[in-house]
C-alpha cells in the first residue's frame, strides 16, 4: 500500500518549511506566501496527490471545517440554489457542507441537528426553522454557531439572511392595482413561519394603504407551502361566493396549485382571474401560463448564509455579532396577470 504523503513530503519537495506549505494551502493564510511559492507548493500538493488529514486537522484546532445544512424539503426547487450558494461560498473557506432534510417536521430537525453536531461540524445553516423555534433556543444556550437562511426566528440574537418581503408584496400589489384590480384575494402561508406571516401582514397593511377592497373573506391560509394546500385554499376561497379578480399566493407552489383549482371549475388564468407566486423558482417560467411573481436572490441566500457562518465560527465566541442581512427581491411579470374583466 502506498503511504499517504504528508505535509513534510510537500515541503521537502518544493523545498521550503511545513508551516509555509500550511500556509500555502489554507486559503484563509494563504495570502502570507509570495505568490511564486503559493502556486509552486499547490501543484506540488496536486502531484504528489496530497490530501489534508481531518483528524489531526480537527485534533489541532478542535474544528473540522465542516457544517450542516439543514433544509425541510430538498424536493422544494428554491432548496437547491440556496444549497448551492453554501457549497460554492464554503469551498473559497476551505469548509464542506453536510446536507439534510427534515420533511417540514420539527422533531427530525432536532435528531438531524444533534446527530450532525456529534460527528462534529462547527456550525449550522437552517432553512427550516419556525418563528417560534425550541431547537433553535436549545442551540443558542449551547453556543452553537448558526445562520437561518429565507426564513428567520422572532430572536435578535441569531444571525439570518432573508430577503425583502414587504417589498415583494407591495410590487405585486402595485402591479396588480395598476392592472386594474381592486379585489384581490390572498393565498397566505403558515403563520408559524417567518416567510408565512410577514408576506401576509405585508398584504393586509398594504391593500389598505392601496385603497384596495379589505373584504376578509378575501384571505385563505394554506397549512404548507405546496401544490396541494394551493388546490385546498383554491377551492375554499370559491366556495365561499366572494367575487375577486386576483390571487396573490404566498409562494410559487401554492400559484400553482391554485391554477389547477381554476382550471379544474372552468375558469382560466389570467382571462378570468390573475394569479401571482413568490421566489421565482427554477422552470417557473415554464408553466402554462408562465407565473408572474417575485424573484428572491436563492443562490445569493445561501452563499451569505455561508460566509456569515464561517465569520461566527472563526470568531471569538464572546465577541460574536449575529448580523442579518435583508436580500433585495424584484418582481418578474409573465403571463398569468392581465387587466380584469369580470368578478369571479
Amino acid at each position: 500500500m502506498r503511504k499517504r504523503v504528508t505535509l513534510k513530503d510537500v515541503a521537502q519537495a518544493v523545498g521550503v518549511h511545513v508551516s509555509t506549505v500550511s500556509r500555502a494551502l489554507d486559503p484563509k493564510t494563504r495570502h502570507l506566501i509570495t505568490p511564486e511559492i503559493a502556486e509552486r507548493i499547490l501543484k506540488t500538493s496536486e502531484r504528489l496527490d496530497y490530501r489534508p488529514n481531518a483528524a489531526a486537522y480537527s485534533l489541532k484546532t478542535n474544528r473540522t471545517r465542516t457544517i450542516g445544512v439543514i433544509v425541510p424539503d430538498i424536493t422544494n426547487p428554491i432548496f437547491p440554489p440556496i444549497i448551492r450558494g453554501v457549497e460554492d461560498a464554503l469551498a473559497e473557506q476551505g469548509y464542506f457542507a453536510f446536507l439534510a432534510n427534515t420533511d417540514g417536521k420539527a422533531g427530525r430537525e432536532a435528531a438531524i441537528a444533534d446527530t450532525l453536531l456529534w460527528r462534529g461540524v462547527d456550525g449550522l445553516v437552517l432553512a427550516s426553522v419556525e418563528r417560534e423555534d425550541q431547537l433553535v433556543s436549545r442551540l443558542s444556550a449551547e453556543g452553537t454557531p448558526m445562520v437561518t437562511v429565507n426564513r428567520r426566528v422572532e430572536r435578535p440574537d441569531i444571525a439570518s439572511v432573508v430577503h425583502d418581503d414587504r417589498d415583494g408584496i407591495r410590487l405585486v400589489l402595485r402591479h396588480l392595482a395598476d392592472l386594474g384590480h381592486r379585489r384581490i384575494a390572498n393565498i397566505a402561508g403558515p403563520q408559524t413561519i417567518s416567510t408565512g406571516r410577514e408576506r401576509y401582514e405585508a398584504f393586509q397593511d398594504l391593500r389598505n394603504e392601496m385603497g384596495l377592497d379589505p373584504d376578509p373573506r378575501l384571505v385563505i391560509f394554506a397549512e404548507g407551502f405546496n401544490e396541494a394546500e394551493g388546490e385546498r385554499a383554491g377551492t375554499e376561497l370559491l366556495e365561499r361566493g366572494v367575487p375577486f379578480t386576483a390571487i396573490v399566493c404566498s409562494n410559487d407552489r401554492i400559484a400553482i396549485g391554485a391554477i389547477a383549482t381554476l382550471r379544474a371549475r372552468g375558469l382560466a388564468c389570467p382571462e378570468d382571474v390573475s394569479v401571482t407566486g413568490y421566489n421565482d423558482m427554477p422552470m417557473i417560467d415554464r408553466l402554462f401560463p408562465p407565473l408572474t411573481t417575485v424573484r428572491i436572490e436563492q443562490y445569493q441566500a445561501g452563499a451569505k448564509a455561508a460566509e456569515l457562518l464561517v465569520e461566527l465560527i472563526e470568531e471569538d465566541p464572546a465577541a460574536r455579532q449575529p448580523k442579518h442581512v435583508v436580500l433585495p427581491v424584484e418582481l418578474v411579470v409573465r403571463g398569468s396577470t392581465a387587466p380584469p374583466r369580470a368578478a369571479v
